[in-house]
C-alpha cells in the first residue's frame, strides 16, 4: 500500500507568534501514525519548527530551494542550508514558481536532482491552466511537466519522490476540480512516471492532489485510490483546520 502524505503549504503567511502558537498546538493534537505529515513553512521560521518539532513525526519542508550549492544568487537557499534547519521535504515546481517566478523544465529538473543528491526529498509539483483544460490539453501539459522534470533520473531516485497534482485553475480560486477530476489527472501522472521508470515504481510512488482542498472535500477525494493524500495551502493554516482535514482525508481513505 502507497504512503499516505499530507502537505501543508503556508506560501507567505504568518508571524514568529502565529507559527510558535500554531506548533505549541499542533504538537499535542492526536495525529494518526498511518500517514506522514510535513509542513512547508517560510524560510524565516524553518529554525522555530526545528526546535518545536524535535521528537515529533512532523516533518519540516521547504517551499523552494536553489539547484546550485552555493554562489552570487542572491535571495536564494541551498539544499544544504534547507538540512541544516531539519528539512526532510522541499517542493519543486509548484505553480507559483512556475506562473509568478518562470521557473521551467531543466531548472526544475536541477532542482529535482541537487534535492535528491542531498538526501531531501522533492515533492514535484504538476498541473495544468484553465486554458490548457479548456484546450484539452490537460494530458500532454502533465506528460511534459513530469518527462521534464524526470529527466536523466535513475529508477531509484524516482522511487524516493513524491507528486502532487495541483490543477492550476482550482489553486486559491474556490473552484474545486471534481473527484473524477482529481482521479484522472494523477492517473495520467501515474502513467507519464511509469514511461520515466516502470509500473512498480509508478504505483509506488504518492501523489497528492491539491488545489483548494478543505475538510468538507478530502474525504472525497481519498474515496478514489489513485489520490494519496493533500497538498493543503489555506486550510493548513489553522492547526485546528489542517488537524480536522487529516481526521477527514484519513477516515475517507
Amino acid at each position: 500500500m502507497r504512503k499516505v502524505v499530507f502537505g501543508g503549504n503556508w506560501k507567505m503567511h504568518g508571524t514568529w507568534k502565529q507559527t510558535e502558537d500554531y506548533l505549541q498546538h499542533f504538537v499535542n493534537c492526536p495525529l494518526p501514525t498511518n500517514c506522514e505529515i510535513i509542513l512547508f513553512v517560510p524560510f524565516p521560521y524553518l529554525n522555530l519548527m526545528q526546535k518545536s518539532l524535535s521528537g515529533s513525526n512532523i516533518r519540516i519542508g521547504a517551499q523552494n530551494m536553489h539547484s546550485e550549492d552555493k554562489g552570487a544568487f542572491t535571495g536564494e537557499v541551498s539544499a544544504e542550508m534547507l538540512l541544516d534547519m531539519g528539512c526532510t521535504h522541499v517542493l519543486v515546481g509548484h505553480s507559483e514558481r512556475r506562473s509568478l517566478f518562470l521557473e521551467q523544465g531543466k531548472f526544475l529538473n536541477a532542482k529535482v536532482k541537487k534535492a535528491l543528491s542531498k538526501g531531501l526529498i522533492p515533492m514535484y509539483c504538476i498541473g495544468e491552466t484553465l486554458a490548457e483544460r479548456e484546450s484539452q490539453n490537460t494530458a500532454l501539459v502533465l506528460q511534459t511537466q513530469i518527462r521534464e522534470g524526470l529527466e536523466g533520473l535513475s529508477h531509484d531516485e524516482i522511487a524516493r519522490m513524491y507528486f502532487a497534482y495541483e490543477p492550476v485553475w482550482a489553486i486559491g480560486t474556490g473552484v474545486n476540480a471534481s473527484e473524477e477530476d482529481a482521479r484522472q489527472g494523477i492517473s495520467v501522472v501515474r502513467e507519464a512516471i511509469a514511461a520515466m521508470s516502470s509500473s512498480r515504481i509508478s504505483e509506488a510512488v504518492p501523489i497528492v492532489y491539491g488545489g483548494s482542498v478543505k475538510t468538507s472535500n478530502i474525504a472525497s477525494y481519498m474515496a478514489h485510490k489513485e489520490v494519496d493524500g493533500g497538498l493543503v495551502g489555506g486550510a493548513s493554516l489553522k492547526a485546528d483546520d489542517f488537524y480536522m482535514l487529516i481526521q477527514a482525508g484519513i477516515q475517507g481513505r
